[in-house]
């Protein structure tokens, strides 16, 4: 089963490779909450992408046990009904069916525990020493985000007000949706581990990054930690994961993932000059988005 698990992951590499070459002029917002979505948003992590295989696996299980549980009900209903079958039977027990309903449920958890627990290790347990790292503390109801490189970065993350859209050249909403978009987002380079020291100021807030595969709560006085290497560039988009007040539908997470070139000229510049920095970033990724368009 693990061998199979694996063998799996490699083909889902491969695949998601292809993809992100393909599909690399709508990066510029790469994954989004759509409307009537039913299923996880695209991955952009290895630990996504096994988070989504086990999602399916699991629900694999789900399908066929339900099928099974609604043929009984109707072979019961119709096979035994008193129409058909006016003398029940008084058979109290059958070894055989106990045996079965016994043996069955532990094979079917064995099969879930399995991958679930592998899972549950690789998301603690990071394939490398983290690269970057960001602290990101909750406000009623905005993020700050510091930075922990020389001469510390720090600045906050608050929803982006429509009157302020203009100002900030996020006029387009199928890249900045509305209650989604941010007036600083959180940057990070591709193909980078980074760590996320996640802490709050007021209230329990929770991070949280869906195409990521990551959520933690964010609890004063206490420091938790999630960490993710995303490997494909766009603009990501999460939310606030834990009832933290009136706002709290009004509190969502931003990260855009660039090249390390695009990383380091935007951290020097953000330093001093943190929304000219943020608007030359983003004509640098809007232009080779065109231009990666216009190639295909």
């Amino acid at each position: 089963m693990t061998r199979a698990m694996r063998k799996f992951l490699a083909t889902a590499k491969i695949v998601a490779s292809a993809a992100a070459t393909l599909f690399a002029a709508a990066s510029a917002h790469a994954a989004q909450p759509q409307p009537w979505e039913t299923s996880f948003q695209p991955p952009a992590t290895d630990i996504m992408r096994q988070i989504e295989w086990f999602g399916n696996y699991s629900f694999a299980f789900i399908i066929v046990i339900t099928a099974l549980v609604l043929f009984l009900i109707a072979y019961c209903i119709l096979r035994f009904r008193a129409s058909v079958n006016p003398t029940p039977s008084r058979t109290s027990h059958n070894t055989l069916i106990e045996v079965i309903w016994t043996v069955g449920p532990v094979v079917i958890l064995l099969c879930l525990a399995i991958p679930s627990f592998q899972l549950l290790t690789a998301q603690y347990t990071p394939p490398e020493e983290a690269k970057l790292t960001v602290k990101a503390t909750g406000n009623q109801w905005n993020w700050d985000y510091e930075y922990q490189v020389d001469n510390t970065l720090s600045f906050n993350s608050a929803i982006l007000q429509d009157a302020d859209r203009a100002a900030a050249g996020k006029e387009d909403r199928a890249a900045y949706p509305r209650l989604l978009a941010v007036d600083n987002e959180m940057v990070v380079p591709v193909s980078t581990m980074t760590r996320v020291l996640v802490t709050a100021t007021d209230v329990i807030h929770a991070f949280a990054m869906p195409s990521f595969g990551i959520k933690t709560d964010a609890v004063p006085g206490r420091i938790n930690e999630v960490w993710f290497k995303a490997d494909k560039e766009g603009l990501y988009y999460g939310q606030c994961s834990e009832l933290c007040g009136k706002d709290h539908a009004f509190m969502p997470i931003a990260i855009r993932v660039v090249s390390d070139a695009q990383y380091k000229t935007w951290l020097a510049a953000a330093k001093t000059d943190l929304p000219g920095a943020n608007k030359a970033l983003m004509a640098e990724v809007d232009g080779t988005n065109k231009v990666a368009a216009a190639g295909n």
